[in-house]
Parts: structure tokens; C-alpha cells; sequence
């Protein structure tokens, strides 16, 4: 079974938010602000999943009110933040919703993704992750971090369930 048709059996995605959510870019400004920078298609992506009845969890290590207050506009609630041990996490998330493993795509950028990537049914990342997590994935989306990748999955995904809505009006 070649890894497209596997996507037609997630019921659940796990995304990492720096490098995958965002494009990695963190513009600091004085008094150690800083802004992210995300794609709006993934936004409508993650959205109509949820609608469509697929969950979204976000684990990270890093810590964002403003992302936390844009992911809940999707209808995100599962955000994990300051996670030292993602796989742990997500482990702990496939067993309180009683998924099966195959069930659930993760993707992500970074070597903090290593180990998580591997936990998940299916380890994806964007075109522009590192190496050593591009070897183990086992699909490369075209597009890269915050530029497209996760729209690129899901609608994959929505798409191979008859779930995708195109806007005919």
C-alpha cells in the first residue's frame, strides 16, 4: 500500500507549529515580542476538517497566545504547548481518544519531530524540513512550513473521503 492510499484511513492530525504551522520566521521586535507568520489556505484546511469531524492537535515546544487565540478562530482546542517530549504527548493523546495508531498523521519540520514522527501512523513534513527529518518521513510535501504544507495534507486526506468542498457559488 503506497503512502497515499494510508491517508485515507487518518481520522486525526498532529502538527508542530514552528516550521510546519508558521514558516519559522519569528520577527522580534523591542521589549522581546515577536510575530509568526501563517498561511491562510492551511487556516481554511484546518478549519473544514474540523467541521468534517477530524481532529487537530498541536504539539509544540514553544509557548504563543497570539497562536493559541488563531488556532481556537479554526476551532483548535487540542493545543499542547512548552512540550519537552512530544511523543509522550501525542501517545498520551491516541490512548484518552482511544485511536488507533494508523489513524493519526503527524507532521513536522525539526529534529525536536524525530522521535514523535516515528510514533505516528503516518510521519509527514513540508519541503523545507531538515534532513534528517525528511529520511524518516514518509511523505515530503511540496510545499514548505507556513506556506502550504498543511492545507496540502489535509485536503489529500478530506479529498480521498469524499470530505473536500469546493465553492461552486
Amino acid at each position: 500500500m503506497n503512502v497515499l492510499e494510508r491517508f485515507a484511513s487518518v481520522t486525526t492530525f498532529a502538527f508542530d507549529m514552528d516550521g510546519v504551522l508558521t514558516d519559522g520566521t519569528i520577527w522580534v521586535f523591542p521589549g522581546n515580542d515577536f510575530i509568526r507568520r501563517m498561511d491562510m489556505k492551511d487556516g481554511y484546511a484546518l478549519q473544514l476538517s474540523i467541521k468534517k469531524g477530524y481532529r487537530i492537535a498541536v504539539i509544540t515546544g514553544s509557548h504563543s497566545l497570539p497562536m493559541q487565540e488563531r488556532l481556537a478562530t479554526l476551532g483548535i482546542t487540542d493545543f499542547f504547548q512548552r512540550v519537552q517530549h512530544k511523543k509522550e504527548q501525542l501517545d498520551t493523546y491516541i490512548t484518552q481518544h482511544k485511536l488507533n495508531k494508523d489513524e493519526v498523521l503527524y507532521m513536522g519540520d525539526d529534529i525536536p519531530d524525530y522521535e514523535v514522527m516515528q510514533s505516528a501512523g503516518i510521519g509527514c513534513c513540508p519541503a523545507d524540513a531538515v534532513t534528517e527529518i525528511k529520511t524518516i518521513a514518509d511523505y515530503i510535501s511540496p510545499w514548505g512550513g507556513g506556506q502550504g504544507c498543511v492545507r496540502d495534507v489535509i485536503e489529500k486526506v478530506l479529498k480521498l473521503n469524499g470530505h473536500w468542498e469546493t465553492d461552486a457559488g
